[in-house]
């Protein structure tokens, strides 16, 4: 009897002992996607591709949709931070502003900007902290929506000057849906945004480390990312716990378009789901088969097709 209890501890201890030290690693790997620099760096490294509509490509409005703009500056609590400005063409039928995701670029907005610019709108398509264009933030980490949303609030208050002026519509990707997320829990503009419309969007920190632990394909992987979703907070410095934005957003009284696809292998589609199966105000989905912000390639007709009609009722 003794051996029998002897070994289940031996196998106790052992489990702990794999639990704890595959979480850390895990961990590790997550802190390093939140480190600036690494994820930017890889990026750096692939062919931009020649389609302004394509993720990757760089190159300003001008230059990518022969779309006039002007370069204004955005003071935010860090500094200034750049933006493009396009303007609507002929009556204004809205504003918007396009929040990319983490270690993006403005220019990731072109898909939107062309359907926006399309449809009336004047855009803004934003830089935030450890953007190029934009100011470091002195901890050298992205914070998942929790230190960034200060600059778009800064972004909301440039667009709508005043409560009383019409609202504006944010259109955010993967992190961007953390930060605007955050902005609208926390800051006393959330007002001022009067639609939202979100593309594999990153509304629960948690979520994430589950899904990239899965997939990792060790042993007990629910179990790693438990372990890994515990010492991030440790490695990073951020209340990660606090990065969970789906209640803020199902409570968002105005329209609210979202697109994801089934196959993302960076924000699980679970999350996007639950939100939309909470809310009460008109929400229009786009359910796809595609990878991380890959909604729009695989159907550009039906993806136009449902953010026109998210459009027609934001226009409202």
């Amino acid at each position: 009897m003794r051996i029998v209890v002897f070994i289940v501890l031996i196998l106790a201890l052992a489990l702990v002992g794999y639990v704890g030290i595959g979480g850390y690693f895990l961990s590790y790997t997550l802190a390093g996607i939140l480190r600036t620099g690494p994820i930017a760096a890889v990026l750096a490294t692939a062919e931009p591709p020649s389609d302004p509509l394509a993720l990757g490509y760089r190159g300003d409005p001008m230059a990518a949709l022969s779309l006039p703009f002007e370069t204004v500056r955005i003071e935010t609590p860090l500094g200034a931070s750049e933006a493009w400005l396009v303007p609507a063409v002929g009556a204004e039928v809205g504003r918007a502003i396009y929040v990319h995701g983490i270690a993006g670029a403005r220019e990731d907005g072109y898909r939107h900007l062309s359907l926006l610019h399309q449809a009336g709108w004047s855009v803004l398509l934003i830089t935030y902290r450890n953007d190029p264009g934009g100011p470091a933030d002195p901890s050298g980490r992205y914070g998942f929506g929790l230190s960034e949303w200060p600059d778009l609030e800064a972004a909301v208050a440039y667009m709508v000057p005043e409560d009383s002026s019409p609202g504006v519509l944010v259109v955010s990707e993967s992190m961007g849906g953390a930060i605007l997320g955050q902005f609208l829990a926390q800051s006393p503009l959330a007002g001022r945004v009067k639609a939202v419309a979100l593309d594999s969007p990153a509304i629960s920190f948690k979520a994430v480390v589950d899904h990239l632990g899965r997939q990792s394909g060790k042993p007990l992987s629910a179990a790693l990312a438990w372990a890994a979703a515990r010492i991030l907070p440790f490695q990073t410095g951020l209340d990660l716990d606090r990065a969970e934005v789906v209640d803020a957003y199902a409570a968002f009284p105005g329209p609210l378009f979202i697109a994801h696809g089934a196959a993302d292998r960076i924000v699980p589609i679970g999350p996007s789901q639950t939100l939309a199966a909470a809310r009460s105000a008109p929400t229009v989905t786009l359910w796809t088969r595609a990878d991380h912000l890959g909604s729009f390639a695989e159907d550009p007709a039906a993806y136009k097709t449902a953010f026109d009609q998210f459009l027609a009722s934001a226009a409202n």
